[in-house]
């Protein structure tokens, strides 16, 4: 009897760890599993529980690739089928995580008719607001990250379509979610910044080539890029060296948005101590031609260093010397110029290889 359950035990806790999220795209994340024929009217998806994996609230659609609604083609973002949330509608799939992980979830969504759409993605008890009001790429969709805590091992990833619109039709389409754990970077005595290489960040879809944007957000502890949050308005763009180039290592930020979004860190400091700021400034390697100039403010030094690019790929070496004045000093990167590719894309200077040390 003892033998069995024993044996019973072991079943139980295999059982749970197969439940376990692992990295990449979620269950059905693709929603090529469609629902049946019966559980659709039209593109309605009919039933709570009909979306294998998810369970939709309100108007939910199931686009499939070229589909049109009156003279307008729907643009599904990856693959060959997508879903639209109308008014007030979401979708939601229970996740099984290790608490007190972090995590980024990465999707790729298109805004249809609605000029001001936004995203409210949670995991209970944490939530934002996604903004989709600007469309990075030219492809007409772009991939983005969000990033949280998880508080409990037993969550529901809900993404929320918080408008409401005349015709309920008119919601954003979403593709291709997936989930990363992520590991925030210790402090090391080489760099007194975190992730400096950004080497830590969101989920990168192997088969496509248009990064992830790190949207804006207020506080770096649930950043989908670890140690590092974007201020102001618009996003930032992660990318990697498989699909561009990359100064140095696999990742890299690349401003996208101008003086409109800033890639900043807040670190430690003492007021009166000489320190060295060094980073890399190059292109992408994305065909993004131009005079380019990256800002990097520091306390109250600041620097401006000037970057021609050709549009494929090089980087040059930059530094700022600076005295702390406080305890905290925060570091911060923008693109004093836009930058837009022929395509209508919007692009800009990449940086990577951020440290930051104490002067002797």
């Amino acid at each position: 009897m003892l033998g069995c359950f024993v044996l019973f035990l072991l079943l139980s806790a295999l059982f749970q760890t197969s439940l376990a999220v692992t990295d990449g795209l979620l269950p059905n994340g693709d929603f090529k599993d469609g629902p049946k024929l019966t559980e659709l009217n039209g593109t309605e998806i009919i039933g709570k529980h009909a979306l294998p994996q998810w369970e939709i609230s309100g108007f939910v659609e199931y686009i499939e690739y070229g589909h049109m609604q009156g003279d307008m083609h729907l643009v599904v973002p990856e693959g060959a089928y997508a879903v639209r949330l109308g008014n007030e509608a979401s979708i939601k799939q229970h996740l099984h995580l290790s608490r007190g992980s972090y995590y980024a979830i990465t999707f790729s969504a298109v805004r249809t008719c609605a000029q001001a759409e936004k995203l409210n993605v949670s995991v209970s008890p944490e939530s934002s607001l996604v903004p989709m009001q600007t469309i990075y790429s030219s492809i007409g969709w772009d991939s983005y990250a969000w990033g949280f805590q998880a508080k409990f091992s037993k969550v529901d990833l809900v993404i929320h379509n918080p408008g409401v619109e005349e015709d309920p039709s008119c919601g954003p389409l979403i593709d291709s979610v997936a989930i990363q754990t992520l590991y925030p970077p210790p402090l090391t005595n080489d760099n007194m910044l975190r992730n400096g290489d950004f080497e830590e960040g969101p989920y990168l879809f192997a088969n496509v080539s248009w990064g992830v944007m790190i949207p804006p957000m207020t506080e770096d502890v649930h950043s989908p890029l670890p140690a590092w949050m974007v201020e102001s308005l618009k996003a930032v763009k992660y990318i990697d060296s498989n699909h561009y180039s990359v100064p140095q290592g696999k990742r890299a930020v690349e401003l996208v948005a101008g003086r409109e979004s800033a890639l900043a860190q807040v670190v430690s400091t003492t007021p009166g101590k000489n320190y060295s700021l060094t980073f890399s400034v190059g292109d992408a390697g994305d065909s993004c031609i131009g005079y380019m100039m990256v800002e990097a403010y520091a306390d109250r030094g600041i620097v401006r260093v000037p970057y021609e690019s050709n549009g494929t790929g090089g980087f040059k070496k930059a530094d700022l010397q600076f005295v702390a004045t406080g305890n905290t000093t925060r570091v911060v990167f923008l693109s004093s110029n836009y930058h837009m590719k022929f395509d209508g894309s919007l692009c800009g200077p990449v940086i990577d290889d951020v440290m930051l040390c104490m002067q002797s």
